[in-house]
């Protein structure tokens, strides 16, 4: 499979901008505001000239008009290096034989991709699965949201594969996870956290399926997917006490998510996949997404 099985989504995202949540460090030009200042053509602000500053960068129009020396300043744009990282543990397969949230999750990697793409940005992807990390290294060439397309659909959820030892070590300036948060959260949590104050940009688009939310009104038999051994009857009488157990455990996630200093999406199975990835555009601009489905 490539890009154009994903052609109604990528319709859906075609235009949507996801901007850098703070400047970037300078480097090779992009759509980002950069951190150091140069003379390209987005205005800034005017400064006296001091002894030392590239006289090429004064502005003999206002130098004329004022009889005083002024640079005139402009912010500089670069890229935003971008890994999508996606969960693909036994979880994730999640309804059987639906595999709804393993859908959801390749969803939401192309769609990632394409707005980061499209904007200028290289962009790579990394799947964590039982049989092993597949991987294609961020890029800017044309066609690497089909390339991803392809990583992400050749592969297939099983085992319990951790995620945060493929998530430490990467050093892209901005991270995106695609999870249930169903395996090692605690540890993906502390190396968020460390991105975080490293400078780099972080979001977690928590999949979530809708037979999760709304279980069956009938009593059945859960096993963990992950851990067959672990198996729990449950009975219409329990539905209450999960369904409150589970929203408060989702609403943990999301408050420790962004006290990390990351952004938060939740994206429901059943949902519009192009809104999440909007969601977590628009968490960019105004600081940190308060959910989403």
């Amino acid at each position: 499979m490539d890009a154009t099985s994903y052609g109604a989504l990528l319709d859906a995202v075609r235009g949507v901008h996801w901007p850098a949540r703070t400047v970037v460090a300078g480097g090779v030009a992009g759509a980002h505001r950069s951190r150091q200042r140069g003379t390209s053509a987005e205005f800034t602000e005017y400064r006296l000239y001091r002894q030392g500053d590239d006289p090429r960068r004064l502005d003999w129009r206002l130098l004329a008009r004022s009889d005083r020396a002024y640079l005139r300043l402009a912010t500089d744009r670069a890229h935003l290096s971008t890994m999508i990282v996606v969960d693909a543990s036994a979880s994730m397969a999640f309804p059987n034989p639906s595999y709804d949230k393993w859908r959801r999750a390749r969803e939401l990697a192309v769609g990632l991709a394409a707005i980061a793409h499209a904007d200028g940005d290289p962009v790579g992807v990394i799947v964590c699965g039982a049989a092993g990390a597949g991987m294609l290294s961020p890029r800017t060439r044309r066609g690497v949201v089909g390339e991803i397309a392809r990583v992400v659909d050749g592969a297939a959820p099983s085992g319990s594969a951790a995620i945060a030892p493929r998530v430490a070590p990467i050093r892209a300036g901005r991270i995106a996870i695609v999870t249930d948060l169903l395996g090692d959260a605690d540890d993906l949590l502390a190396a968020a956290r460390l991105h975080s104050a490293a400078g780099r940009e972080v979001h977690l688009v928590h999949v979530v399926a809708r037979e999760e939310l709304d279980p069956p009104r009938r009593s059945f038999l859960a096993t963990d997917p992950e851990r067959p051994g672990v198996q729990r009857l449950l009975i219409d009488a329990d539905r209450r006490r999960y369904s409150d157990a589970f929203a408060a455990w989702r609403a943990d996630m999301a408050r420790q998510w962004r006290a990390a200093g990351a952004g938060y999406v939740e994206s429901v199975t059943d949902g519009d996949p192009a809104r999440s990835v909007r969601r977590v555009a628009e968490s960019s601009r105004g600081g940190l997404a308060q959910g989403g489905r």
